[in-house]
């Protein structure tokens, strides 16, 4: 999922769709049967490969192998005849033609996150005996960076904690649906013609198109996060045309958008005690409290001081306590951001009261500054400021319609604040979906195991985001077409670690060969140590 927003959170400052009349839950998995295309009618004239466009400020370091392209495809694959859309592609080429099974296709998650610098990190994750078998091929979704963006015009100043919807220090959800009214309307505004057709299943559809237009009968796929239910649409719509696919931290098909972001609350709730644990073992150098309950005390004790008076922050959002959940659920993805998270809640303690975040410490400031959250950056001529952010809600919000009723909402978040305090009610709060101006253009497609033994899923015990009880699910629906290992590990995305999960995934691409059933493997040693290689978000929003 980046089906991760937490992102924004940080420093100026990821995830999940919508109107009366739309489908009801309970019709919601009806399949629609979209025409498959053939190869020599979706493909037209091959790709011309080229320079690539600017690379994203911070992102990836580019590969210089890496070459780009662009391809239209249909808006709307009803028409597809009608109005087109750029989507940017881009390529390593392997080495070794000789050796040369295919085309490997990766998504990064989001929704909402730019692909087309994937292949580079990829290329450096990757050992070369699977290298040499792939072209590795990234893209920008529809909707994203380089290919047609889209945009609402967000103000990034007001996002943090309200496109992620914390509910007030009360539990009043007022604020949130006066938000969520006032930016599905700007979306429409900005973005109507193309918000419709931003769904999971077309970017599916414009991956079966990068495949047809680069002459290949399949393709092999590795996806992260939200990029793990891309894959799994895929193989469901196009069940002949997957070759060796790979789902790393998995979201559960049978829950998008709104049931799965409800379990963020029991996700965040098991990953925590492992920074408590992190600050309690360090108590000489962070001064937080000895044993994970006395770091517990003093995050709460923060958290609610900053409730009741938040820290004025000149050119950034007011930094309250809503604002610091958000910060450490971003911070908890991954063990190496954990000293950072530590470091802050230090910082904010010897704050005296009455100041402002211009007084705490300039390197946090500046390490929460540079974090990129879910806006995507400053913005360019091309590719909106508030790209990533609005990406991601029309795919969420035009994947599957939400409830609208306001009294619901407020009911569960009020249970929920009970039972799962450290998120606050947000994950159940009333997200912008639930207002959206316009109803899906087709039920989610329904996910299935018809089809070849060819997945493989690999999950950690702790991820804050997609939970293991969620990537459960993406093994039970995709059945004897599956084999999972589980990882007992906490943050979100196994690749990068060096668990043996990552041995598994290289014998798999390289030669095919699935294990024979579910593993379960330890961490690597020094594993919590070791910098993420691969574009996990720091704040992912919903995944």
């Amino acid at each position: 999922m980046r089906l991760g927003l937490t992102a924004f959170v940080v420093g100026a400052v990821t995830v999940a769709t919508v109107t009366a009349g739309a489908p009801t839950l309970a019709d919601s998995h009806t399949q629609v049967r979209m025409p498959e295309p053939t190869v020599a009618h979706a493909g037209g004239p091959a790709p011309v490969w080229g320079e690539c466009p600017p690379a994203e400020p911070g992102g990836i370091r580019r590969d210089p192998r890496q070459q780009c392209a662009t391809l239209k495809v249909p808006l709307d694959y009803r028409a597809p005849r009608g109005r087109t859309i750029d989507i940017a592609i881009s390529r390593i080429a392997t080495s070794r033609p000789g050796s040369r099974r295919g085309i490997l296709v990766s998504n990064p998650g989001g929704p909402g996150e730019r692909g087309l610098d994937l292949p580079s990190a990829l290329a450096t994750v990757l050992p070369s005996d699977t290298l040499d078998r792939y072209d590795l091929i990234g893209f920008d979704p529809r909707g994203v960076g380089y290919s047609t963006p889209v945009t609402c015009a967000f103000d990034p100043v007001t996002l943090p904690t309200l496109l992620v919807p914390y509910p007030a220090p009360d539990g009043s959800i007022e604020r949130n649906v006066a938000f969520a009214r006032d930016t599905a309307a700007a979306c429409a505004r900005h973005s109507g013609d193309l918000l419709p057709y931003i769904t999971t299943a077309n970017t599916a559809r414009d991956m079966d198109r990068i495949r047809a237009a680069l002459g290949e009968p399949k393709l092999s796929y590795f996806g992260i996060s939200y990029g793990t239910y891309l894959g799994a649409v895929y193989i469901s719509l196009f069940p002949s045309r997957g070759d060796r696919i790979v789902l790393d931290s998995a979201v559960n098909p049978r829950l998008v958008w709104r049931e799965f972001l409800a379990t963020w609350n029991q996700a965040v709730a098991i990953r925590l005690p492992d920074f408590l644990a992190f600050a309690a073992e360090r108590d000489a150098v962070y001064h937080l409290g000895a044993t994970q309950e006395e770091v517990r005390r003093t995050y709460d004790r923060l958290t609610a001081a900053l409730d009741r008076q938040p820290l004025p922050n000149p050119g950034g959002p007011e930094f309250d306590g809503n604002l610091l959940r958000e910060i450490a659920r971003g911070f908890i993805y991954f063990d190496g951001y954990l000293p950072y998270l530590a470091q802050l809640l230090q910082e904010l303690a010897s704050i005296p009261q009455g100041s402002t975040m211009a007084d705490a410490p300039q390197a946090r400031l500046a390490l929460l500054r540079a974090s990129r959250g879910a806006m995507g950056g400053s913005g360019t001529e091309t590719v909106p400021a508030d790209n990533y952010a609005a990406a991601l809600l029309a795919v969420l919000c035009d994947d599957v319609a939400w409830p609208r009723d306001v009294a619901s909402y407020a009911r569960r978040v009020a249970a929920d604040r009970q039972a799962w305090p450290v998120t606050a009610g947000m994950p159940s709060s009333f997200w912008a979906c639930a207002a959206w101006p316009t109803r899906p253009v087709e039920p989610p497609v329904t996910v299935t195991g018809h089809g070849s033994r060819n997945v493989l899923i690999l999950q950690n015990t702790r991820d804050p985001s997609t939970s293991l009880t969620s990537a459960r699910g993406l093994r039970a629906v995709l059945g004897r077409r599956a084999v999972m290992i589980t990882v007992d590990q906490g943050g979100h995305g196994v690749i990068g670690l060096g668990s043996c999960a990552e041995e598994a995934m290289s014998s798999f691409l390289t030669t095919g060969a699935l294990p024979a059933r579910d593993r379960f493997c330890p961490s690597a040693p020094g594993a919590g140590v070791r910098s993420a290689v691969l574009p996990y978000p720091l704040a992912p929003g919903p995944l």
